[in-house]
């Protein structure tokens, strides 16, 4: 398939089109020498070489388009590609098949200038030394599950601990870290990427066999569309997420702690220490935890809030406002310096906030960036942390023969 470059080079190639004929008829009837023509015409073939590559790659309707190139192999020897999906504005996404992860996302600023705007790394060996889940897709369950325990149909299902006393983000070897099927789709509205995965049957200590679909769709109108199914024959838990750490100055930019955010949220779960909410569902209003009103997310999160020590920062579920399992507005963040201005959409109860609050520095990312503390926030859309242990907070349970369908957008 053809990757899609931006208006400009169509521009470029109509220039061509147009330059070609002058040079090559620019030539006098007096003009005997055979030198200059050999020059003119070796100048015309390489102009005619140079206007077929660009109308190859150019469609003359700004169409989306694909490209699918290598990625590198796992110590396992499986192969990994990688997919450059771009729209027909020029704005670009890269995602592997390893995990699902987006490695890089370029889309532009007031001026129209792409920069890329999440944390990642621009080989595989990077990922597979092991990262804070830049990008990837989450499951089984997204967030905590207190302990790696849960009970469901009277039986206790005990999961792998990966983080303190507790399972984290579906276990050692969660969907973070396993090779996805891939499949381009052909869609009218943008360039898409369908994943599936079998999860078997007591992977993580997870029951059931649950077939996974997450399709990544990078529309015309520059959102980043995620739509997550599922389903099993056994009844389970799931929570599945997407991971992308955003700085929209761009990536290795600097800090985010100047950029804006609104939460569409009047509730909040405040955690014991070790991240695991304490049930109760907290009003925002008077806390650090208020932003129903544009605030820069560095204004309050250096405060001697309990739940702020906690987390080393903001690192916690909010409770999205509005009917669970319609699409809403769930955040809004801007970015004065390049006027870039990010929408999160969601049919998700909640979403956790995170602000970078334990990278230090030892990352090195595309270009050569250094990550330093709060380079980057999270906005991962979800269900609660520990639901499967909390009987008032929305179920993630999964019957057999049922379907888990969960959509969120990214809007730029």
């Amino acid at each position: 398939m053809c990757r899609t470059r931006g208006a400009g080079e169509g521009a470029r190639a109509r220039s061509i089109h147009l330059l070609v004929p002058s040079l090559f008829f620019a030539h006098t009837e007096g003009e005997q020498n055979e030198e200059p023509m050999k020059l003119r015409t070796n100048l015309l073939l390489t102009l005619l070489l140079c206007a077929v590559t660009l109308m190859l790659t150019v469609d003359a309707h700004g169409q989306a388009g694909m490209l699918k190139d290598d990625f590198g192999k796992t110590p396992e020897g499986q192969s990994v590609d990688i997919y450059t999906l771009t729209n027909s504005h020029g704005a670009e996404v890269k995602i592997t098949n390893y995990g699902g992860i987006v490695t890089s996302l370029k889309v532009p600023d007031r001026t129209g200038r792409l920069a890329d705007v999440v944390l990642g790394f621009d080989n595989l060996d990077a990922y597979l030394k092991g990262h804070p889940y830049f990008g990837a897709i989450i499951g089984r369950y997204g967030n905590r599950i207190a302990k790696g325990r849960f009970t469901l149909d009277g039986v206790e299902y005990k999961l792998a601990v990966n983080n303190g006393a507790n399972h984290l983000h579906g276990g050692i070897k969660g969907f973070d870290k396993v090779v996805w099927n891939a499949r381009p789709l052909k869609v009218g509205n943008g360039a898409a990427l369908e994943l599936t995965y079998l999860s078997k049957d007591g992977e993580e200590g997870y029951p059931g066999n649950l077939s996974v679909k997450v399709t990544y769709t990078l529309t015309n109108a520059n959102e980043l569309k995620i739509e997550y199914s599922a389903t099993t024959d056994k009844d389970t838990v799931v929570n599945l997420t997407h991971h992308s750490y955003f700085n929209l100055a761009g990536q290795g930019e600097g800090d985010i702690l100047k950029h804006k955010l609104f939460m569409n949220a009047n509730r909040f779960t405040p955690t014991d220490e070790g991240s695991i909410p304490t049930g109760e569902l907290r009003s925002v209003r008077n806390t650090p935890f208020n932003f129903l009103r544009m605030t820069e997310i560095g204004a309050r999160i250096n405060e001697p809030d309990q739940q702020l020590q906690f987390g080393k920062g903001y690192d916690h579920n909010f409770v999205l406002n509005g009917k669970i399992g319609t699409m809403r507005l769930g955040a809004r963040v801007y970015e004065a310096g390049s006027g870039r201005v990010m929408e999160v959409w969601t049919t998700e109860p909640g979403m956790q906030f995170y602000t970078g609050n334990f990278l230090d520095g030892t990352l090195t990312g595309i270009g050569g960036r250094v990550y330093q503390q709060r380079y980057g926030f999270c906005l991962e859309t979800q269900h609660y942390p520990d639901s499967p242990n909390q009987a008032k907070f929305p179920s993630t349970i999964l019957k057999k023969g049922g379907r888990y369908h969960t959509v969120t957008v990214y809007k730029f």
